[in-house]
């Protein structure tokens, strides 16, 4: 899969740091439950989190490739930790570089690059899911800026970011063209944060509620052209799709390495089990699936690289390796027996992280009918 020297050197380079300092501290981390904040700043001075973005602009000069390489090497070591740094990379960062002012850039743009802040993107509401035509937080013109009233909930980062992406309605009849993106620091009067959510799995990952009562910004703080939210947020939906996949390529891959590991250490009636069919069968449906899952993704990854239309590629990599991802975690639980039930054993954090794979960049629900049409139905 790899196809040139950069490739190589950030694969390598993530490898090193998850095999020396995330995975031996993974059960650590995720039995904490805190935000990682130390490894969160190790990452930033290691220039990740500027991977998307140009050099002359505070960036690492790379692409959407390697974004995911560096996704998928991360979620092998602790999904929670991928997920906060595929947060800051993309979603909770690129509306701000395309559009915040050359000081919103300085004050919080290049500070997120270097992992000084944190960075949060907020879309779901209680009411509005998948259907973002139904978004109730208000965005209303008042004087030479903005007041915004609502709220957002399922926010990533929320609990510890200090500023966020949000989209709002400044024109409920107009639905889906009424929409757009503002940028709100943390420390506006009127912005309230949730005690964070008791989570399955990825425990590290700080997810909340947000309000916002009688939030007054300026009009700079608008982030895209008037009416250009869907549009601005379509432009970025097949990169949320395949680093989604590469995050689950990330678990499956864990979850066969460690199925294998305990297949060649455990014996049974004299043999080690992976001599048995029923244990090597598992494992070459989980190899098959990961090798699937890999190709699908970064075949999309190279398309959004050479700038070429991929929302069905990428949909297609989401819902595949996602899925199969969940079958891993399925699988390695059952290949380590009643191990894979004992919190001692990275087995039971795939099965929990795996869930959170399944909801962010579509639903598989409306992945397949999206599938389906593409297909021809």
């Amino acid at each position: 899969m790899i196809r040139s020297d950069a490739e190589a050197l950030v694969r390598k380079t993530m490898a090193r740091f998850v095999d020396s300092e995330l995975a031996p501290r993974a059960k650590e981390i995720d039995e904490a439950g805190e935000f990682p904040g130390e490894i969160f700043r190790r990452i930033g001075r290691m220039g990740v989190y500027g991977i998307r973005y140009p050099r002359d602009r505070g960036g690492s000069g790379g692409n959407t490739t390697l974004y995911c390489i560096i996704c998928e090497e991360l979620a092998r070591g602790l999904m929670s930790v991928a997920a906060i740094t595929a947060m800051q990379c993309l979603m909770g960062t690129n509306f701000l570089f395309h559009f915040g002012s050359p000081e919103m850039i300085e004050e919080y743009f290049l500070p997120a690059m270097r992992g000084e802040k944190v960075a949060s993107f907020c879309l779901t509401e209680p009411e509005a899911g998948s259907d973002l035509g139904n978004v109730n937080t208000r965005a209303v013109p008042d004087g030479d800026g903005y007041r915004i009233d609502g709220m957002k909930t399922w926010v990533t980062n929320g609990p510890v970011a200090d500023f966020f992406t949000v989209l709002c309605q400044t024109d409920p009849a107009k639905r889906l063209k009424g929409v757009n993106f503002f940028f709100i620091p943390r420390d506006t009067a009127g912005v309230s944060v949730s005690k964070p959510f008791d989570l399955l799995g990825t425990r590290t990952t700080k997810i909340s509620e947000l309000a916002f009562t009688d939030v007054r910004i300026p009009r700079r703080y608008m982030l895209g052209g008037e009416g250009q939210g869907m549009r601005n947020l379509m432009s970025i939906l097949a990169e949320i799709r395949c680093m989604t996949a590469a995050l689950a390529v990330g678990l499956q891959q864990a979850a066969l390495n460690d199925s294998i590991r305990y297949a060649h250490e455990r014996a049974q009636f004299g043999s080690t089990i992976g001599r048995y069919q029923m244990i090597q069968g598992k494992i070459a449906d989980m190899a098959t699936d990961l090798d699937a899952s890999r190709l699908l993704t970064y075949r999309a990854t190279r398309m959004i690289d050479e700038k070429i239309s991929c929302i069905k590629e990428a949909s297609m990599a989401k819902y595949f390796a996602t899925e199969a991802a969940c079958r891993a975690g399925d699988k390695v639980t059952r290949i380590l027996g009643a191990y894979g039930y004992s919190m001692e054993y990275s087995a039971q954090r795939y099965y929990r992280d795996n869930r959170f794979l399944l909801y962010g960049g579509g639903t598989h629900e409306i992945l397949r009918q999206n599938i389906a049409r593409w297909a021809g139905l």
